[in-house]
């Protein structure tokens, strides 16, 4: 099949996905809507990986696979000889009932995407062993502030240098404040126009989303989703240079 082929299949899938929903969700009410990442952001995050020409993608979360769609489309955008699309997610038989995955099926993508039924804690170590290396990385998993942490310990590692790291619901402390210590301490820059007018959208919600979300009552809350590149060296910092990363308002 062709590339253009391969990618109208997909997008179909996704157009199906972002106006009908899947066909299965979890008994709670706007449950879809609120785990899903926009399709706007996906087309942003699809945009963002061909733009990198990236061949081998690390997930954290697959739920109901919007993002995950986005994922598959960039790579078969960049057709590089062996697209990797590695997704991890423990909960997508038990809790999701396989519908992100039977989404990635019916868009043909199972062909280059792996499945991991394990926590990434553990997923993610083991990749490190096998000698994983990945142009990208998008984490959407647990938002617990030390396992969002665990992740990105690991990620860092296998995610290349100069590689990208992105992370949804950055809104969340949580996740946010996670991050903010591989910023301050280990030189992961923030690419401000990876997700354009997110932080617009973030801004209009106004200062009672500020309050909600955990920053300062004066400030509108982050964007819901951000792109990270990491340094060109994969370096250790030494123990006495530590800079403190989490909000005061948080």
């Amino acid at each position: 099949m062709r590339t253009d082929e391969r990618r109208a299949r997909i997008s179909e899938v996704r157009r199906r996905l972002a106006q009908e929903g899947p066909a299965w969700t979890r008994d709670r009410e706007g449950d879809f809507e609120t785990v899903t990442v926009p399709a706007r952001q996906c087309d942003q995050l699809r945009d963002l990986l061909v733009r990198e020409a990236a061949q081998t993608v690390v997930e954290v979360g697959l739920a109901y696979a919007g993002s995950a769609l986005a994922i598959g489309e960039a790579l078969v955008v960049v057709d590089a000889p062996c697209p990797r699309h590695l997704v991890i997610d423990p909960l997508q038989e038990s809790v999701w009932s396989n519908v992100g995955w039977d989404l990635l099926c019916a868009a043909g993508l199972d062909s280059i995407a792996s499945l991991l039924l394990t926590p990434s804690s553990l997923a993610l170590p083991r990749l490190l062993t096998e000698g994983v290396v990945a142009d990208a990385a998008f984490v959407d998993g647990s938002h617990r502030f030390h396992e969002v942490f665990v992740d990105l310990y690991f990620l860092r590692k296998i995610v290349r240098p100069g590689g990208l790291v992105v992370v949804d619901d950055y809104d969340a402390p949580s996740v946010r404040t996670a991050v903010h210590y591989y910023e301050r301490n280990l030189g992961w820059t923030a690419i401000p126009d990876a997700f354009p007018g997110d932080a617009a959208a973030a801004a209009a919600a106004g200062p009672g989303a500020a309050r909600a979300s955990g920053t300062g009552p004066e400030d509108a809350p982050p964007e819901r989703c951000r792109a990270f590149r990491l340094p060109d060296t994969l370096f250790e910092p030494p123990f006495e240079e530590f800079h403190a990363f989490w909000d005061s308002g948080g």
